[in-house]
């Protein structure tokens, strides 16, 4: 069954995120799919400082990356994002796809969860931002 993507962000690899070998440094992978997570936000009115200020910080709690085959220096590839919740969690299911041929790069889990003025809560301070999206997953 196909994955339905909530969010998606096209980028290209730069030089200086690849290692000797020519490939993207595997670190740069996480990078990757954190911007592309902060943009997912951004497009759904959610600011990090914002919520910051108000004692709620999304933080997270697991994260776990299958790698397919590596980017190089001048590669596109499109990063794609599909939001769930589980329990206190939101569950990302990221995966990344080189452009234009969509070969798979990544395949990546990420759990989040909030903590509230320095103690670990439940995420429904920002459940209205992504009550459309929640309502059919």
């Amino acid at each position: 069954m196909a994955t339905h993507y909530d969010f998606e962000l096209r980028m290209k690899v730069r030089d200086y995120e690849c290692d000797l070998q020519g490939i993207v440094n595997n670190a740069n992978y996480q990078h990757y799919i954190e911007h592309t997570r902060h943009e997912f936000l951004l497009s759904r009115g959610i600011s990090f400082a914002a919520l910051h200020e108000q004692g709620i910080d999304a933080v997270v709690a697991r994260l776990n990356m299958a790698f397919k085959q590596p980017l190089r220096s001048g590669d596109e590839f499109i990063s794609r994002l599909a939001l769930r919740k589980d329990g206190l969690r939101y569950v990302f299911q990221q995966d990344i796809y080189r452009y234009p041929d969509e070969k798979p790069v990544i395949k990546a889990t990420v759990d989040a969860v909030c903590v509230v003025n320095g103690k670990l809560s439940d995420t429904s301070a920002l459940d209205p931002y992504f009550k459309d999206l929640l309502e059919h997953a």
